[in-house]
């Protein structure tokens, strides 16, 4: 039974609804997206991921050696490496005409009919002068890390109409994305864009008009309707995390083992992420990408949250479990903000809120904080600094 609905409220638009009471720890719903990418940077760092999942493709230890440099007699065995790894290796496959890579047969069929069959570059794979390329190495320009969406959600937004057979009932999902308020669309473009968002602009949807073939499809190839895409999937994306080395490192540090042995290991972990951190240098560590979530999406942010979103199969797939106790006809919340955040300052909240998703939180938390003193999250940083000291 479900046990959700979904609301319209005049001040927030969308809103998830409990139709029935969560015990702290349930499961509210699983979702696989309407369409998913890895962000583009992501994967030029060859982060390497199923192209419709996002499920790794690599083990923990091939991750943990590649991303930190040991190559031949110099490579780390981790131990009880097989542990809570939900590879199969042998189920991976691969487009035969573009090389494109699957986590298993079924991810590559489900890509075939729903959008790949259109943007198989086959021979161009690797090709930098072909069209699609051309975006991706100019979006990549425009956005660089860290990386809040792709242009590629939008390309494979189009790849599905173009091979659906019922495009009416994918155009109302679609639909379903679309934002209320048309200044702040233009804001979230502004913001992703950066300083040159005009430009920019023009630039993207240049290249973009020459990187399909829209026959057929022709209502996509017009300015404003881009700029609609580009602001749906800016509002909307949700971000995905998966990893098998943090995978691996969650379920180690869950075994039952002599303390000796649990120390030994602890301190081997922390040591991994201290030279994948050095030996990347960069700001992530995991196969990172977004996705439109029809029904997740609409799950809006509270500073005192009583829902969680993560990725426990190491895929696309949205989990949103209850963190406390939700009564029926209580509106479903996460937050948007990680703990660090959360604790900080109702000004510096709602500044980092404002900016980076357009909007005043006026949560439980934030209302009863309306009198206290307004403190910026650099005051509060230098604070915990001096503490630290």
């Amino acid at each position: 039974m479900v046990g959700y609905e979904i609301r319209k409220l005049e001040d927030k638009g969308r809103a998830l609804f409990a139709t029935v009471d969560f015990k702290e720890g349930d499961t509210i719903l699983d979702e696989v997206p309407l369409v998913s990418s890895q962000f583009s940077w992501n994967a030029a760092c060859k982060y390497l991921a199923c192209e419709y999942c996002l499920k790794p493709l690599e083990t923990a230890e091939e991750n943990f050696n590649r991303l930190s440099g040991h190559k031949g007699s110099e490579t780390i065995t981790l131990p009880y490496a097989d542990y809570g790894c939900r590879l199969d290796k042998q189920n991976q496959t691969k487009c035969q005409d573009c090389s494109t890579r699957y986590c298993s047969q079924e991810c590559l069929n489900i890509a075939n009919e729903r959008y790949h069959r259109f943007l198989c570059l086959a021979s161009d794979y690797d090709n930098p002068t072909h069209p699609l390329n051309v975006l991706n190495e100019v979006w990549k320009k425009i956005h660089y890390p860290p990386e809040t969406t792709t242009i590629l959600l939008i390309v494979k937004l189009i790849a599905m109409y173009k091979q659906s057979e019922d495009k009416e009932a994918l155009f109302n999902a679609i639909q379903e994305f679309q934002h209320e308020f048309i200044n702040e669309n233009l804001m979230i473009t502004h913001k992703m864009l950066g300083e040159k968002h005009q430009h920019n602009l023009d630039e993207l949807f240049a290249v973009f008009e020459d990187s399909i073939d829209f026959t057929g499809i022709e209502m996509f190839r017009n300015l404003d309707c881009f700029k609609r895409l580009f602001a749906l999937i800016g509002i909307n994306g949700q971000g995905i995390g998966t990893s098998s080395f943090a995978d691996w490192a969650q379920c180690v540090s869950g075994l039952s083992l002599e303390e000796d042995e649990r120390m030994a290991i602890t301190d081997l972990i922390d040591s991994c992420y201290a030279q994948l951190e050095e030996g990347t240098g960069l700001e992530w560590l995991n196969i990172e990408g977004s996705a439109l979530y029809s029904i997740g999406s609409k799950a809006n942010h509270s500073c005192v949250p009583n829902a969680q979103t993560s990725f426990p199969h190491s895929n696309h797939n949205l989990h949103l479990k209850a963190i406390r106790d939700i009564q029926c006809g209580e509106e479903i919340c996460i937050s948007y903000l990680d703990d660090c955040f959360l604790s900080r300052s109702r000004h510096s909240r709602r500044k980092e809120l404002r900016e980076n998703y357009l909007f005043m939180c006026t949560c439980q938390k934030c209302e009863a904080q309306k009198d206290d003193e307004d403190v910026t999250s650099d005051e509060e940083m230098d604070d915990d600094d001096e503490e630290m000291d």
